[in-house]
């Protein structure tokens, strides 16, 4: 254990599936998600490894589901922001965020995400009616989390650019191919991303993109490295990725492998990663 406290965790997720199928849960390898992810489960694994707050995202493309997390939200204090999810291709987007918040838990609403990683059109971020929700998106205060696959970081970054007034959060690195070992065109297209001055990266989700069978925080130190010399402590935050991240780590270890990633870091810049990003972005 670390040791530290006051950690914001800007990446989680729940669910109960007797409530909601998660359908991404197939195979062998995921067999150990399929099963409930409760906000009590995550309290006593986050509590015990020092963190504070949490941001829930989102995990199914399902309208009933954002309201369930802000109600989620509402009634318990760990939980400081939600990043929900709704269709930002329908025309009445920004009416439809102004409705979620004015649902119970409305005001933990800070951000919405959607799959692009599943879109088959690397360039969905710059078609016209995602266009216009994106502004949606940003007219409403809220920022925007990224889920893509590498060779989408290129539209992330000309979205980035179209819409200056909207914070885009990289989810995960930019899901780098780190099972592999291989490094480019992933830091090339991340770097461009960092240049522009509204995008953040969330220190998360590492674990599962890197071989099982070696991971730890050796395997890891190249990708953490160019994140945090793109982005800088200021726009870098920490996220479990829980539950996804037990496939390969506990919460604690999780958390113990963030804070090896950034020892070189002075305390200060450790704090943004750990705390001072996140409160900052979500509005926590």
């Amino acid at each position: 254990m670390t040791g530290r406290t006051g950690i914001v965790d800007a990446h989680h997720h729940v669910w109960d599936l007797s409530v909601r199928d998660q359908d991404w849960i197939e195979g062998p390898e995921l067999a150990p998600l399929r099963r409930n992810f409760t906000v009590e489960e995550l309290a006593r694994e986050a509590r015990a490894a020092g963190v504070a707050r949490t941001v829930l995202v989102q995990t199914v493309t399902v309208a009933e589901e954002t309201p369930e997390f802000l109600a989620l939200a509402e009634g318990d204090e760990l939980i400081g922001a939600v990043v929900g999810w709704t269709d930002l291709t329908r025309p009445d987007v920004a009416d439809e965020l102004a409705r979620l918040r004015e649902l119970p838990g409305g005001r933990h609403l800070r951000g919405v995400r959607h799959q692009v990683q599943g879109e088959p059109d690397p360039r969905w971020l710059l078609r016209e009616d995602v266009r216009r929700g994106l502004a949606a998106v940003a007219e409403a205060g809220l920022v925007y989390d990224l889920v893509v696959l590498p060779h989408q970081l290129p539209a992330c970054a000309r979205a980035a650019e179209r819409h200056p007034g909207l914070t885009f959060v990289l989810d995960h690195l930019g899901k780098p191919p780190i099972g592999t070992g291989e490094r480019e065109p992933w830091a090339t297209d991340v770097r461009a991303l960092a240049a522009l001055p509204n995008t953040v990266c969330k220190l998360s989700g590492m674990g599962t993109e890197a071989d099982p069978r070696s991971w730890g925080a050796g395997g890891l130190v190249p990708y953490g490295d160019t994140v945090l010399e793109a982005f800088g402590p200021g726009r870098l935050m920490f996220g479990s990725d829980w539950p996804v991240c037990t496939l390969v780590a506990s919460y604690a270890e999780v958390v113990d492998i963030a804070d090896q990633l950034t020892e070189k870091l002075d305390e200060g810049e450790r704090e943004e990663i750990f705390s001072g990003t996140a409160t900052r972005v979500y509005g926590l």
